[in-house]
């Protein structure tokens, strides 16, 4: 069996093969390996199946949409059991999906639905309930009161759930206010959001960033701004390096924690099930955690 490391994952897909042929079996189209998260997903169903002696090749889609519409498309030519899909994009991953299911193929997605068609499955956090913890925290670290700005990722229903449950959960905190909200989908992006939105309105008292890396990006931009004695940021993923840096940085009040390895685990043990022939859940959310400094 190859190695799964990152470095690979980034240029090819894995294959994974109990045989010397590859022939069925999981196809497994994941977001990115730019990120740890997904790498988590990766080597958790790599060890998932290679414990359930399951085939299984990894194709990584680096945020493009073409490439993972393409990879898709080689898996229904390699006549894959089972596709698990984490869309780029969750309508444009609609005629691939829809294309692979009318090969007879079963379809997972995993973290990231899609949006205008059904699957057999999809696993991943309850990202709503997740954004209701993410306004609960910020309402409870600026004591109920204060404007709020959002660094987002609209493309990505995951994310659009999230920010719902993030608005929906600041209901709950009359006096405080969301006056900014800007799409940052890399680092880069969210540092440069940030920085716009801070400089537009210059008393936000705390920022929520969709994921780790926005959220990172946020506090180095309120710390360049010297606004740290006032702004307080909130991640969303709970990776080790946003773990660290709300142990370590006062800015970085929080994380609401995913568990990528359950999410990657669960996907293949899905995948084997329906291989099977057995009935699986349409829905498999998984809870969050929240995480606050030690």
């Amino acid at each position: 069996m190859k190695k799964l490391t990152s470095t690979v994952l980034t240029s090819a897909a894995i294959i994974l093969a109990t045989g010397a042929a590859w022939a069925d079996g999981i196809g497994a189209s994941l977001l990115t390996q730019q990120h740890p998260f997904y790498i988590e997903i990766a080597k958790a169903m790599e060890a998932e199946a290679q414990a359930q002696g399951v085939p299984l090749e990894i194709a990584i889609a680096n945020q493009d949409l073409s490439k993972q519409l393409a990879d898709v498309e080689d898996f229904i030519v390699k006549g894959v059991d089972v596709l698990v899909i984490s869309p780029v994009d969750s309508q444009g991953a609609l005629p691939a999906i829809m294309k692979a299911q009318q090969a007879g193929i079963k379809v997972i997605t995993v973290d990231v639905p899609a949006q205008g068609v059904e699957v057999t499955s999809y696993i991943g956090t309850d990202n709503y309930a997740g954004g209701v913890k993410a306004a609960e925290l910020m309402g409870a670290e600026l004591g109920g009161a204060g404007k709020v700005a959002i660094i987002d990722y609209p493309t990505v229903q995951s994310v659009v759930a999230r920010i719902d449950g993030f608005k929906k959960g600041l209901e709950a905190f009359p006096e405080m206010e969301i006056v900014a909200q800007q799409t940052g989908i890399t680092r880069a992006e969210a540092l440069a959001a940030a920085q716009n939105m801070l400089q537009a309105n210059p008393d936000v008292a705390g920022i929520f960033g969709f994921g780790d890396d926005a959220a990172l990006a946020a506090a180095v931009a309120v710390k360049a701004a010297g606004l740290q004695e006032q702004v307080k940021v909130i991640g969303f993923d709970g990776m080790e390096e946003a773990r660290n840096a709300v142990d370590s940085d006062p800015v970085m009040v929080g994380v609401i924690q995913q568990f990528p390895d359950q999410m990657g685990k669960m996907a293949v043990d899905t995948a084997v099930k329906l291989i099977a022939g057995e009935e699986v859940p349409v829905d498999q959310p998984i809870v969050p955690g929240v995480y606050t400094a030690k």
